[in-house]
């Protein structure tokens, strides 16, 4: 849940590395880096039906050799995509250059991802300046920067009222409104439960970016049977959400537990094949559930995989610690 984690903002889209204007300079790099970490989203776009048109991040879209006069037509439709976008992804560490475009370009080639993320640190007011400042200096940024998602849960840690989160949001769409970029929170459901429902932050974000970790639930068993409890939880930001977009950004099962990783029930069950992409599996449970993700609104639930890799967060990674896959991951992009 990475509860250590104060504000962050989540969700930047970087330019996928094999596209390009030219590279982001190192400088936009580590700026959002330091900034905050992000939520690594997946780059296929398997193009549905009234979807067809070339679009950003699909993985048909040609990147032009110089940046549009402006954003008309530049994304894909929010309606058209649904199913596995991508990764979360931790940028703590500060990782190289070379290290950000080794995985990202992993990310995007062997798993087909449209987006990539950050997510760190927990100054969180002076690096909300430096984004803003950055997004607004960097003339790149809004065709690279989707949306703007502040958490990891910062209504279930207790960080600010729902009132002043909503404030916050707010603000942040002001600044952002003039650049095109949206503004979201990266919450559990029971975060806004806990707190009445706090439909003044569902009002104030322009998406929904849901902590789906049903592993954590009094009710869990394995990853393979939790669908009824990502359904209840689903089913109450469709009833409480005004028809916007769902992602799943903050999304998985974990393969061991850790000090900031235990169950609350002892029917909970950690473990690969728990967690592993296959029949009794969670990551493969979504993937059957494909269709009943797209019947959400706006086009369906778009959902990430929770973590890239276990260096990141302990039993979460795609990767392990040892830079291996821990199961085979190929889920669907759309159906």
């Amino acid at each position: 849940m990475l509860h250590h984690l104060f504000i962050q903002f989540l969700f930047l889209l970087l330019i996928p590395v094999d596209l390009a204007f030219s590279d982001l300079s190192p400088e936009y790099v580590s700026m959002t880096s330091a900034a905050h970490s992000a939520v690594i989203q997946a780059e296929d776009m398997t193009i549905s039906s009234g979807c067809e048109h070339t679009c950003f991040p699909a993985l048909n879209f040609v990147m032009p050799s110089e940046v549009p006069e402006s954003l008309d037509n530049w994304w894909c439709p929010m309606a058209c995509e649904h199913a596995f976008l991508g990764f979360s992804y931790e940028v703590t560490p500060c990782q190289s250059l070379s290290q950000l475009k080794k995985e990202f370009a992993d990310m995007r080639t062997n798993f087909n991802s449209r987006y990539f993320g950050f997510d760190g640190g927990d100054e969180w007011e002076t690096r909300r300046d430096i984004l803003f400042e950055t997004l607004h200096s960097n003339f790149k940024a809004p065709f690279v920067t989707r949306v703007v998602q502040f958490g990891s849960e910062p209504l279930f840690d207790n960080v600010l009222s729902h009132q002043d989160l909503a404030e916050q949001v707010l603000f942040a769409r002001a600044i952002l409104a003039g650049i095109g970029i949206l503004v979201t929170v990266s919450e559990l459901a029971y975060g806004y439960q806990e707190r009445g429902g706090a439909q003044d932050v569902l009002d104030a974000i322009d998406v929904i970016s849901v902590h789906m970790l049903p592993f954590f639930s009094t009710k869990a068993t394995t990853g393979d049977k939790a669908w009824p409890l990502v359904q209840e939880d689903m089913d109450w930001f469709i009833e409480h959400g005004k028809g916007k977009k769902l992602y799943f950004d903050e999304n998985g099962w974990p393969s061991v537990t850790s000090p900031s990783v235990q169950n609350n029930t002892p029917s909970a069950v950690a473990s690969i094949s728990s967690e592993q992409a296959r029949a009794s599996a969670y990551f493969q449970m979504l993937d059957s559930r494909c269709e009943d993700l797209k019947n959400a609104p706006y086009g369906g639930v778009g959902w990430f995989a929770h973590i890239y890799s276990d260096s990141q967060e302990v039993g979460y990674g795609i990767y392990g610690v040892n830079g291996k896959l821990k199961f085979q991951f190929s889920p669907r992009t759309s159906c």
